[in-house]
This record gives C-alpha cells, structure tokens and sequence, in this order.
C-alpha cells in the first residue's frame, strides 16, 4: 500500500513481532498519568482518532496471537488471524508516520484492558474481534465527513475498506451470511451504518485502562 502524496510506503514498515508489541505496550505501564487522551482537534485530531483506534485493534491481535485459543485453531482461522493481526499492525505503524510526516504529534502509546476478554475461548476472541472491526468500520464512515483535507479522506478511505472486509470475515467465522447483518447495513439504503467519535469511545474507552481512555471533545462535529 503506497499513498504517493504522502510519500509514505506501508509495506515498507519493518514487522515487529507480537511479543514486541506486548513489551512496548508493558514497558509503558509505569509512566501512565491518570488523566484522559485528548486527540486533539482538525484533521489532525481525526487523524490521532484513527490512530487510536489501530493502537486498540493492533493490540487485541497481538494478545490473541498469543492465546491458548489461537494455538489450538484450525489452519484456516489461524492464517485469518495472522493475516488481519499484521494489516492492523501495519495500520497503526502508516497512521503514526503520516501524522509525524504531515508535522502533528502523535497521541502516545495507549494502554488495553482486555481483561473482559477470554483469550483461551473461540466465542469471547471472536465475538471481540467483530466488535472491534465493526466499531472500526463504523467510526471511519463517521468521522469521514469531518475530515476537511481530501487527501486525509482518502488515505481514511484506503484503511476503512481494509476494515470492513475484516469485518465481513470475522461474522462469517462466527455465522455465514452476518457479514451484511442489519445492525451494520441500513437494509432501507444499502449503506453501511456509522457512528460518531463520541459514540465510539463509549465503546472503546471500556477496553483502555484509565490514563489510555479517549477524549474527542475538541473534534469538529459537522
């Protein structure tokens, strides 16, 4: 994946493995102030928005990488999971440098709680994972048209295809032909359902431990 006008390379970005991710997640623990993540605010902001959403999704893979579930899977679902855990990781990584590139500050190392979550269980992975991808899914739709900068746009539109096929694939590990379910597709309009960054972190503040939770106060709403 290349987006020119950036003059940034995706596939350039060298692949740590899970365990380094894990570590530089842990290593952190220590310097967290118990206050809130303000991403800030413009394209920015939507930009450190997204971000932190791949810092969550990228984590959640990397822990389930290393579960007991993942190590007992059928060869099919472990490719799955392989594959989706290095597209996120590969989110993550283009979303920090575009935001550096482009002269922001990304919003530092947010930290998980994934303690809701039964890493040794196929439902309880499964069932995070579709709600990660589809909140994923739904918080680009959302924030897309906030976006001012046409170039920003499109880079988030790059990613958020990416995430709906996720999306579609996990509910179809978990029952074929939920992939179009009506509590993600407006079954009136054919479209895809959306949701605000406030309705978002609702959501993806209960998986980040105080100090990592999201605030989007200051991003534009229309």
């Amino acid at each position: 994946m290349r987006y020119s006008s950036l003059g940034l390379a995706a596939t350039g970005l060298a692949l740590t493995g899970c365990n380094d991710v894990l570590e530089e997640i842990f290593q952190n623990q220590g310097n967290t102030p118990a206050t809130q993540v303000n991403v800030g605010r413009g394209d920015f902001g939507i930009l450190n928005y997204a971000y932190a959403l791949e810092q969550l999704e990228a984590a959640f893979y990397a822990s389930v990488l290393l579960g007991s579930y993942y190590a007992s899977a059928s060869a099919a679902e472990r490719q799955i999971l392989q594959d989706i855990e290095g597209h996120e990781r590969l989110h993550r990584d283009f979303l920090k440098q575009a935001i550096q590139a482009l002269g922001g500050t990304p919003i530092r190392l947010l930290l998980p709680n994934f303690t809701a979550i039964n890493f040794a269980n196929r439902d309880s992975v499964l069932g995070a994972a579709k709600a990660f991808e589809d909140l994923g899914v739904a918080a680009y739709n959302g924030a897309g048209k906030l976006i001012a900068n046409a170039d920003y746009l499109t880079l988030a539109g790059k990613i958020v295809s990416v995430e709906a096929r996720h999306a579609a694939l996990i509910r179809d590990l978990l029952q074929i032909g939920t992939f179009v379910g009506p509590d993600v597709v407006d079954l009136r309009t054919g479209l895809e359902l959306s949701q605000t960054p406030a309705q978002v972190v609702l959501t993806a503040n209960q998986f980040l431990l105080p100090g990592s939770k999201l605030n989007v106060a200051n991003l534009p709403t229309s």
